[in-house]
């Protein structure tokens, strides 16, 4: 029993590095290879981005952007490292989309910005892409953008795409096969099986996942996103059941915050509204620009007397009106906050209001999700949200359907992506059980090199691949010092010391004047700057005494660190002090 709960070596992490194949043999150095080079979407989730190279050929799968966390102050978003793309820029002969999604195609406007290279993507994800790149400042366009559709072939150098039908929570999102040289890759990029989808969607094309299997599969590269999670993911059929019920029993107005992207949760809501006599507002620049796109598509069908503008509003009364707004994560800015804080020009939330949050919450939003709903509770909204009813439905499989794509696509080899470490594992384990040896799974990082040949599969090596940050216009201008700064002014703000220093009489000139901002409490504040002129004066005394020079003693970095000692010994908290000396 302990055998099995203990690490498989395969799986051990090795150095710094925790990838499966073994240093590749020099002997073999110049056979045809097909390398793998993940530059984002690896130990974390978010900013997606993978690498395909053959020869003098390179390829490119998807280019997402991740959200910063909260030791990130400042940072607008995160955007993969180009650097392996730039020492290879002449090999690039374009980049393929799976779906529409943020994590996916966000970084597209700062790749196209050095990259003038072929986009290749589905209808809904070519109309966010353009959208994307139309308010990009500067504003952006390319004339290189290509759609492509499920069940098409395209051929690009020694690569031949297969896209390939599946189900997620926006349209048009496609696996992806790359017929190589070496054999073939399944990139399932985020997928769920989904036997009952929304009118008019049909399910996953198994057959097609199926047939691959049997040409033969060397390498399956699969999300991990709800490798968590047992058995299936929950329809979107059931979450048309749920809204039918809802309905059926409020009486005043129906407030659906969710996913802008999701056009088949945006249709799922229409159609119940309509099957209630309601009629639909759109509020929120996202979900309308979204909204706009399918409806350009064809991919939504509804009455054209259904949606309503703003300010048709009060022509109805409560129990006819359903509003889809952004906001289900909390944004600060979005609709349904600004509803909430009674902050939005042209309507607020009104006692009887239902709200419902059709959306998982994404880790890190919690609390300013929950901020939102006590917010509705208290200006007489009933809120519903996932915990209380089956109000969402997740677009990423879960593990009985992670294990029907092993089973019909049986690869040589299997790398888990698109999660942190603890899904990779999880799903590296899962495929173990399914009968992948060992030694045929790779748990990567971003920036790994991975090579595939007649030999096998190797470690090759590993390239910049740590994301790069976006402050405001500025691309890789923070790193850890700036981070760090910001960091200790938002927790222990800051100190601004000035002294004059006169040579001549080797003393200060006047009093130190110390200004403090985000220390501590006001009604301590004049204590604080008495003592710490007290500590600057008392360090120019004793120098002094000792006849030492203090325009060259009393520097600003000595006077910051004997500020910052006396200040946490008496107040335990580390400020940034900021000293200006003058010398005159």
């Amino acid at each position: 029993m302990e055998d099995d709960l203990a690490p498989r070596a395969v799986l051990r992490p090795k150095q710094s590095h925790d990838s499966t194949p073994k240093k590749k043999n020099d002997k073999k150095a110049h056979a045809p290879t097909l390398r793998m080079i993940p530059l984002g979407g690896l130990r974390e989730v978010g900013k997606n981005m993978t690498v395909f190279e053959y020869g003098n050929d390179l390829i490119i799968i998807d280019c997402g952007i991740a959200f910063p966390d909260d030791n990130m102050p400042g940072v607008d978003t995160i955007i993969p490292d180009f650097t392996y793309l730039r020492e290879n820029k002449e090999k690039i002969h374009g980049l393929v989309i799976t779906h529409g999604h943020e994590d996916h195609i966000g970084a597209i406007p700062w790749f196209l910005q050095e990259f003038d290279v072929p986009v290749y993507a589905t209808p809904l994800t070519m109309k966010l892409i353009e959208l994307k790149l139309d308010d990009f400042r500067p504003k952006m366009k390319s004339n290189k953008l290509q759609v492509v559709r499920a069940g098409e072939s395209l051929t690009i150098g020694p690569f031949t795409f297969d896209f390939i039908h599946v189900n997620h929570s926006i349209a048009d999102a496609v696996s992806i096969a790359i017929h190589t040289p070496v054999g073939i890759i399944f990139y399932t990029g985020d997928f769920k099986i989904d036997y009952t989808p929304t009118s008019g969607v049909p399910p996953a094309d198994l057959g097609k996942i199926a047939a691959l299997g049997n040409e033969g599969v060397l390498a399956l590269i699969s999300e991990s996103t709800n490798v968590e999670e047992p058995g299936t993911s929950l329809s979107e059929l059931e979450v048309g059941k749920t809204f039918e019920d809802i309905f059926h029993r409020v009486t005043g107005r129906v407030i659906v915050a969710t996913f802008s992207s999701n056009v088949f949760r945006l249709q799922q809501v229409i159609s119940t509204a309509e099957r209630f006599g309601r009629k639909v507002l759109i509020l929120g620049r996202s979900i309308q620009n979204v909204f706009e796109a399918a409806n350009k598509l064809d991919y939504l069908t509804y009455q054209p007397n259904t949606i309503i503008q703003v300010n048709e509003l009060d022509q109805y009364p409560p129990e006819k009106i359903v509003i889809l707004a952004t906001g289900s994560q909390g944004e600060p800015m979005s609709a349904l906050t600004r509803l909430a804080f009674s902050e939005h020009k042209l309507t607020e939330i009104i006692p009887g209001d239902t709200v419902i949050l059709s959306s998982s919450m994404i880790p890190g939003n919690e609390a300013a999700i929950y901020n939102v709903i006590n917010e509705l509770f208290m200006r007489g909204a009933n809120v519903i949200y996932k915990t209380l009813s089956a109000v969402h439905a997740s677009g990423h499989a879960c593990q009985d359907e992670l294990k029907l794509i092993l089973t019909l696509t049986r690869p040589t080899y299997f790398i888990p992506a698109h999660g942190e470490y603890r899904m990779l594992y999880q799903h590296a384990e899962l495929a173990s059980l399914m009968g992948i040896p060992d030694d045929h799974i790779a748990i990567l990082q971003n920036g790994d090199i991975l090579e595939f040949s007649e030999d096998g599969m190797e470690f090759a090596g590993y390239t910049e691949a740590a994301g790069v940050l976006i402050d405001g216009s500025g691309m890789g201008d923070v790193d850890e010092l700036v981070l760090s700064d910001r960091l200790r002014l938002a927790n222990d703000g800051v100190i601004s010391v000035m002294l004059v220093i006169d040579r001549l009489s080797n003393r200060l000139y006047g009093a130190p004047i110390i200004k403090a901002s985000g220390v501590i409490y006001q009604s301590d504040m004049k204590k604080m700057i008495s003592t710490c002129q007290d500590t600057v004066e008392d360090m120019a005394e004793q120098l002094f005494k000792k006849k030492k020079p203090l325009d060259k003693t009393m520097t600003p970095d000595s006077v910051s660190k004997e500020v910052q000692k006396v200040l946490f010994d008496r107040t335990r908290r580390r400020p940034l002090v900021m000293t200006s000396v003058t010398v005159i």
